[in-house]
C-alpha cells in the first residue's frame, strides 16, 4: 500500500458510551483497505484489536474492553496510515455490581423450541431441540398421503431433527401451497437466523476471552500436575483429594447459600403465587363477586361471569383452580334455588316470571322451572279464588263486612273492565243499594253480587298473565339467544307439547273453579251435595232481586269478553257460556216473579179516581209496571255473540209463559177484590180531590167511598179497558222483546178478564135488575087492581113511571162511571123487566076490554120509553106480552091509547130524554 495514504480518521461511535465489552460501530475515513491492514485499535487506552471486525474503509465494528480511563479517544492503527486521530470520544460507564445470584456472562438464543413437557418423544437430548417452525411463515398442510411421501423418499425424513431429515419431504407436507414469494421470504429468514446464532455465539466467545484462557491455563495445569503424580487412580492421590475438596466445597456452598436459596425460592414462589392471582384474579375474585351481585339482584352479570368461568375453567386440571370453581359452581347452586323461589312466589308479574325463567334457563337448572312456575301461578289462582268466597262467608256468618279478598297485586295490572262496572253501577243505583260503612267495599249491594265482582275481578287479572306464560313457553319465546344455541327452544316447544293437555286441564280446572263458586253463590240449587260443601256456604236469607241478576250477567259477560280476546279455545269457556244462560233463565223467572209481586200491591195504590172513559189508574199503572219489566229484561234477554236464545228450550217457555200468565192473573184477581171490598176496607186516605170528571161525578168529595155498585162499575170498565187495549199494547211489547207465546198469553188473559167480567156484570145486574123486576107485580095490583074488573084508562100507572124512574137511576149511576157501559146495562135490566112484564100478562087469565087497554097503553109506553136499549129477546119479550092481551078493533080505543101515550110522553118528556141514543148529552137536573 503506497505511504502517500491519508491516517485514519474516526467520526463517530455507536453508541457512544457503555459498560465493558459493549459492543460498539466505529464510522470514520480511511479506516484500512482491509482486515489485514488494520493492525491496532484501542477505546479508552485499551487494546480492542482481539475483537475488532474490519467491515469497510468507513466501517470496524468491535467490542470495548475493560479501560482504566472513563472517557477516550478511539484510534486505529492502519498498515497504509499508520496512527490515526479522533474527533469524537467514548464514555466507559462502570459495570454495575453482580450479586452473588446474579448470572453473568452467559448468552440465551432467543428462539422457540419444542416444549419438553408436549414433545411426544421424551428421549429427545436438549441440545437436539429446535425451532418449531424454522422457515417462520405459516405452515399449510397438504393433502398428500403419509404412506405416499414415505414411498417417495424411502430411507428419509420430513422431521428437520432427524439425521436423513429430506427438505423436499418437509416442503410437500408442510408448505405444498406455499407460494414462491413465501418461500424466498422463508429463506431469508433461514439465512438471518444462521448469521445472528453465529454472530451471537462468536461475540460472546470475544467478550469472555480473558476467562476463557483463565480456565485454559487452570485446566492445562490441573493435567500438568496429574501426569507429574501419575496417581490417578490411587487411593490418596491427587485426584482424589481434589474430588473430596471439590465435594467439601460444594458442600460448604450450599450450606453457605442454603438460607439465601430458600429464601429466593420462597420469594419466587411468592412472586409466582402473585403472578397468578393477579393474572387469574377474575377466578379468585368471581365467588365474593357472586355473592355481592345476587345481594345487588345483578343477577345478568353473575349469569355472564358464571359462563366466562365456565368456558375457561371447567375443564380444568390445576388443583388450586377447581377448588375456586367448585366454590362458584356451589354459589351457583344457591343461585339457582334462590332464583326457582323466586320464580315459585306469588305473587309476581309475568315481566319477573320470564325473567327469572331465562335466568334458570342460562343457568341450566334442573327439571323445567317454567313448567313449575305454570303449575305454581294455577295453585296460586284457584287459592285466590277459594280465599275470596272463604272471606264472604266467614264475613257473612260473623254478621261483619269482609275483608276485600282483592291482595295488592303488582302495580303494572291496570284497573279491570270489572272494577270501572262497578263504580258506574253504583251512581246508576243511587239509593236502591244496602247501606254499608266499610270503605273496602266499592259500591253497595248484596254481598253475593260484590262477591261475583271480585272473583272474577281476580281471574280477569290473573289469568291473562296465566295464558301468555303458557303461549311463550310453546313458542319458546321464554328463552334468550343462549337458551336458541344451546337448543332449549326446541326442548321448551317438545315438553310444551306433551303437556298440553295438563295445561288444558288447569284452564278447565279454573273454569270449573270460577263457574262454581258463582253458582254456590247465586244458584245453589244447580250444584250437587258434595259441590255445594266445597263451593257454597251462603245464607240465602232472600231471593237477589233481577236488578242485582242483571248486574252479575252483565259481569260475567264482560269477564267472558275477556278472556275469549286471550283467544282460549271455545270449549274451555262453554262452561262459562253455560253459567250465563242459567243466569239469564233465573233472571227472568225472578224478575216475572217479582213482578207477579209488584203488581199484587197494586190493589192498595188503588185511588177509584176514574177519568172521562170511566178508567182508573189501574190498567195504566199494570202496563207501566209490565213494560218495565220487560225492559229490566232486555239486557239479559239480549243475545250476546256466542250465546243462545233464552227460549230454546221449550221447558223455559212453558215457565215464562205459565208466569206471565200468573202475572195477568194476579191483576184479575186483584181487579176482583178491589170490586169485593166493603166501605171498611177500603183506604181512603190516599184518594184524590181532583176528580176527572167533575160534571160527571160532581158528588165525590175528598172522603168519597165508592158503594158497592160503583165498585163494580169502575172494575167493569177498566176490565174493557183491558181487553181492548191494555192486552194489545202488552202482547206488542212482548212480540218487541222476543218473548215466546205471546197469542197464548194474549188469548189467557182475554179470557180470564172476560170470566171476571162477565161474573161483576151479572153480578151488578142482579143487584140493580132483581128490585126493579121485583116491585113489577106488586105496583100492577096495588089497591086490589083487577084486569077484569077496572075503570076506563086515564093514563099511565105510577108503578110503571116508579119502574122507570129506578131505571133511569141505573142509567144515571153508570153513565157517572162509563158511557160505555151504558147500553150494556140497560139492555140486560130492559130484558129483565120485559122477560117480567111478559110473564105478567100470560099469566091473568082474562082481560075486560077496559083493562086490555089499559095493559095494552102501559105495554106500549115502556116499550117506547126504552126502545133505544131494546134487545131481540126483549122484543120478543114485548111481544109475546102484547099477543096475550085482547086486540083493539074500535077506532075510539085506538085514538084513545095513542092520546093518552102521547100524554105519558109529554108529562114525563124530561125522564124520558135519558133513553135517547147514547150520543146525546146528558142534561143536567
Amino acid at each position: 500500500m503506497s505511504r502517500g495514504r491519508l491516517p485514519p480518521l474516526v467520526t463517530g461511535i455507536s453508541p457512544n458510551e457503555g459498560v465493558g465489552w459493549t459492543k460498539v460501530t466505529i464510522r470514520g475515513e480511511n479506516l484500512g483497505t482491509g482486515p489485514a491492514d488494520l493492525i491496532g485499535l484501542s477505546i479508552c487506552g485499551h487494546n480492542c484489536l482481539l475483537t475488532a471486525e474490519w467491515m469497510s474503509a468507513s466501517k470496524i465494528v468491535c467490542r470495548v474492553g475493560p479501560a482504566k480511563n472513563d472517557k477516550g479517544e478511539i484510534i486505529v492503527t492502519t498498515k497504509s496510515g499508520g496512527d490515526g486521530t479522533s474527533t469524537v470520544s467514548f464514555k466507559l460507564l462502570k459495570p454495575e455490581k453482580i450479586g452473588i445470584l446474579d448470572q453473568s456472562a452467559v448468552w440465551v438464543d432467543e428462539m422457540n423450541y419444542y416444549d419438553m413437557r408436549t414433545d411426544r418423544n421424551k428421549g429427545i437430548s436438549p441440545l437436539s431441540l429446535r425451532p418449531t417452525n424454522p422457515l417462520g411463515i405459516d405452515i399449510d398442510k397438504g393433502k398428500v398421503p403419509q404412506k405416499d411421501l414415505e414411498g417417495l423418499f424411502k430411507s428419509m425424513s420430513g422431521d428437520f431433527t432427524s439425521e436423513n431429515f429430506s427438505a423436499t419431504w418437509y416442503l410437500i407436507e408442510n408448505h405444498s401451497a406455499t407460494s414462491f414469494d413465501q418461500l424466498k421470504t422463508a429463506a431469508n429468514n433461514l439465512r438471518k437466523q444462521a448469521n445472528k446464532k453465529n454472530e451471537g455465539s462468536l461475540a460472546y466467545v470475544k467478550g469472555g476471552l480473558s476467562t476463557f484462557f483463565e480456565a485454559q491455563d487452570a485446566l492445562s495445569a490441573i493435567h500438568q500436575r496429574l501426569e507429574v503424580d501419575g496417581t490417578e487412580k490411587v487411593e490418596g492421590s491427587m485426584t482424589q483429594k481434589l474430588e473430596n475438596v471439590l465435594n467439601r466445597a460444594s458442600v460448604t456452598a450450599d450450606t453457605l447459600f442454603q438460607e439465601v436459596l430458600g429464601r429466593k425460592d420462597k420469594a419466587d414462589s411468592t412472586r409466582n403465587a402473585l403472578n397468578v392471582l393477579q393474572r387469574f384474579k377474575f377466578l379468585f375474585n368471581l365467588p365474593l363477586n357472586i355473592e355481592r351481585n345476587i345481594q345487588k339482584g345483578d343477577y345478568d352479570v353473575v349469569i355472564n361471569d358464571y359462563e366466562k368461568a365456565k368456558s375457561l375453567f371447567g375443564n380444568t386440571e390445576v388443583q388450586v383452580f377447581k377448588k375456586v370453581y367448585a366454590e362458584v359452581e356451589t354459589r351457583i347452586d344457591a343461585l339457582r334455588s334462590l332464583l326457582l323461589d323466586k320464580l315459585l312466589e306469588t305473587p309476581s308479574t309475568l315481566h319477573d316470571q320470564k325473567r327469572y325463567i331465562r335466568y334458570l334457563s342460562e343457568l341450566q337448572a334442573p327439571g323445567d322451572p317454567a313448567w313449575q312456575c305454570i303449575g305454581a301461578q294455577h295453585k296460586w289462582i284457584l287459592q285466590l279464588m277459594q280465599n275470596c268466597k272463604e272471606n264472604y262467608v266467614k264475613g257473612q256468618k260473623g254478621n261483619g263486612m269482609p275483608h276485600s279478598p282483592m291482595l295488592d297485586l303488582d302495580s303494572d295490572i291496570r284497573p279491570s273492565p270489572i272494577s270501572l262496572l262497578s263504580q258506574s253501577a253504583s251512581l246508576k243505583r243511587g239509593s236502591s243499594c244496602q247501606s254499608s260503612r266499610d270503605d273496602t267495599w266499592r259500591f253497595k249491594g248484596p254481598q253475593q253480587v260484590t262477591f261475583v265482582e271480585n272473583l272474577t275481578e281476580v281471574v280477569i287479572s290473573q289469568l291473562p298473565n296465566f295464558w301468555k306464560l303458557w303461549i311463550s313457553y310453546v313458542n319458546g319465546s321464554l328463552f334468550s339467544e343462549t337458551g336458541e344455541k344451546s337448543g332449549q327452544v326446541e326442548k321448551s316447544k317438545k315438553n310444551a307439547r306433551q303437556r298440553q293437555n295438563d295445561f288444558r286441564k288447569m284452564i278447565q280446572e279454573v273454569m270449573l273453579s270460577l263457574m262454581k263458586l258463582i253458582r254456590g253463590a247465586l244458584l245453589p240449587f244447580s250444584l250437587s251435595e258434595v259441590e255445594l260443601k266445597q263451593y257454597g256456604g251462603w245464607e240465602m236469607k232472600s231471593e237477589l232481586s233481577g236488578q242485582w241478576l242483571t248486574q252479575v250477567i252483565h259481569t260475567v259477560r264482560v269477564s267472558y269478553e275477556a278472556l275469549a280476546a286471550l283467544e282460549i279455545p271455545n270449549d274451555l269457556l262453554q262452561v262459562m257460556q253455560d253459567l250465563i244462560l242459567d243466569l239469564r233463565v233465573r233472571c227472568l223467572m225472578v224478575t216475572l216473579q217479582q213482578t207477579s209481586e209488584d203488581v199484587k200491591r197494586l190493589a192498595e195504590k188503588a185511588d177509584w179516581v176514574v177519568d172521562n172513559e170511566g178508567i182508573t189508574t189501574l190498567p195504566s199503572q199494570f202496563e207501566h209496571c209490565i213494560v218495565q219489566m220487560l225492559e229490566s229484561l232486555k239486557e239479559p234477554m239480549e243475545c250476546k255473540p256466542g250465546e243462545v236464545n233464552i227460549f230454546q228450550q221449550e221447558r223455559t217457555q212453558d215457565q215464562v209463559c205459565e208466569l206471565c200468565v200468573g202475572i195477568m192473573k194476579v191483576f184479575i184477581n186483584c181487579l176482583e177484590q178491589l170490586s169485593t171490598k166493603t166501605d171498611g176496607d177500603v183506604d181512603t186516605s190516599h184518594l184524590s180531590s181532583d176528580i176527572a170528571s167533575p160534571d160527571l161525578f160532581s158528588n165525590i168529595h175528598e172522603d168519597f167511598c165508592p158503594t158497592p155498585e160503583q165498585r163494580l162499575l169502575i172494575i167493569l170498565s177498566n176490565c174493557q179497558y183491558l181487553e181492548k187495549h191494555t192486552f194489545i199494547n202488552l202482547a206488542e211489547h212482548f212480540e218487541k222483546h222476543g218473548f215466546h207465546g205471546t197469542e197464548k198469553i194474549t188469548r189467557v188473559n182475554v179470557e180470564s178478564v172476560r170470566d171476571l167480567d162477565q161474573r161483576l156484570f151479572e153480578t151488578y145486574i142482579e143487584l140493580k135488575a132483581d128490585p126493579i123486576v121485583g116491585s113489577l107485580e106488586p105496583g100492577i095490583y096495588a089497591g086490589y087492581f083487577d084486569w077484569k074488573d077496572c075503570l076506563p084508562p086515564t093514563g099511565v100507572r105510577n108503578y110503571l113511571k116508579e119502574a122507570l124512574v129506578n131505571i133511569i137511576s141505573v142509567h144515571a149511576e153508570v153513565f157517572t162511571v162509563s158511557k160505555e157501559l151504558v147500553p150494556r146495562v140497560l139492555s140486560r135490566i130492559v130484558e129483565a123487566v120485559a122477560e117480567e112484564m111478559s110473564r105478567l100478562m100470560q099469566c091473568v087469565s082474562s082481560f075486560s076490554k077496559n083493562g086490555a087497554l089499559q095493559a095494552r097503553l102501559e105495554l106500549c109506553a115502556l116499550q117506547d120509553a126504552i126502545a133505544s136499549y131494546l134487545t131481540s129477546e126483549s122484543s120478543q119479550n114485548f111481544k109475546q106480552a102484547l099477543e096475550a092481551l085482547p086486540q083493539l078493533h074500535s077506532g075510539a080505543d085506538k085514538k084513545l091509547l095513542e092520546e093518552l101515550l102521547n100524554k105519558f110522553k109529554s108529562s114525563m118528556h124530561l125522564q124520558l130524554n135519558c133513553f135517547q141514543a147514547p150520543s146525546v148529552c146528558l142534561i143536567k137536573t
